[in-house]
């Protein structure tokens, strides 16, 4: 499998071209998931930031989505955060929402102040994901 780059440069011209305010939540929403851990990286994919697991796993088919960590949708004024595999996490505080048959699983991030709140449970999601790689 071709390893996924990370690519920083392409995630930030794209928060530079948003709406200022818009673009200083998605900025928060980054710094909070790339603060997480280390081996969190970015790029643009699906039109949108998304952090993808940068360490090694063991193969597997792409279409799985196994790297995948968290995508954002960019929705007017808000941002929609989508785990591909987010059935898997152990989510205590419950900020993971739906019950997709395709195991996604979302958290929606209304504005500056959302995104400050839930950053404590957002990272916790996160390392859970992390700890959980095979």
């Amino acid at each position: 499998m071709e390893k996924d780059i990370n690519d920083p440069t392409s995630v930030t011209e794209l928060i530079q071209n948003l709406d200022p305010e818009f673009g200083e939540l998605v900025e928060a929403v980054r710094k909070i998931i790339l603060g997480t851990n280390q081996s969190i990286g970015e790029r643009i994919k699906w039109n949108s930031p998304s952090f993808f697991y940068m360490g090694e796993m063991t193969p597997f088919d792409p279409k799985e989505y196994k790297r995948d960590i968290v995508v954002m949708n960019l929705r007017k004024g808000k941002v929609l955060l989508v785990f591909p595999t987010g059935e898997k996490i152990k989510d205590h505080s419950g900020i993971l929402e739906g019950n997709y048959t395709d195991g996604r699983r979302l958290i929606t991030l209304n504005n500056l102040a959302d995104a400050k709140n839930k950053a404590s449970d957002l990272q916790a999601v996160l390392s859970e994901w992390i700890s959980i790689i095979d």
